[in-house]
């Protein structure tokens, strides 16, 4: 699903014009981003959490030349389902 695909269907099921549905997303979207620049965790109960996780440095491989390279460390966005959503599939 796109993004003008979940715009419509937000918007249906809300009962709001496209343009406000398009900006709720975009406004959401913000938000949590922001939060987790911050280092904060975005709970949703029955939906799931957003958080940021620290990833180690490491070792791989160049697929192209197969020598090893050295991965660095980073930090990365996570989203974790939570067990009433992920029962739903």
């Amino acid at each position: 699903m796109k993004k003008q695909d979940l715009v419509s269907k937000v918007a249906a099921r809300a009962g709001l014009r496209k343009k406000d549905a398009e900006a709720a997303l975009d406004a959401f979207v913000d938000v949590v981003k922001e939060a987790l620049k911050r280092g904060d965790t975005v709970r949703l109960v029955g939906f799931g959490t957003f958080k940021v996780q620290e990833r180690k440095a490491r070792r791989g491989i160049n697929p192209r030349t197969r020598k090893p390279i050295q991965i660095p460390a980073r930090k990365v966005p996570v989203f974790r389902p939570s067990p009433r959503f992920r029962d739903e599939f």
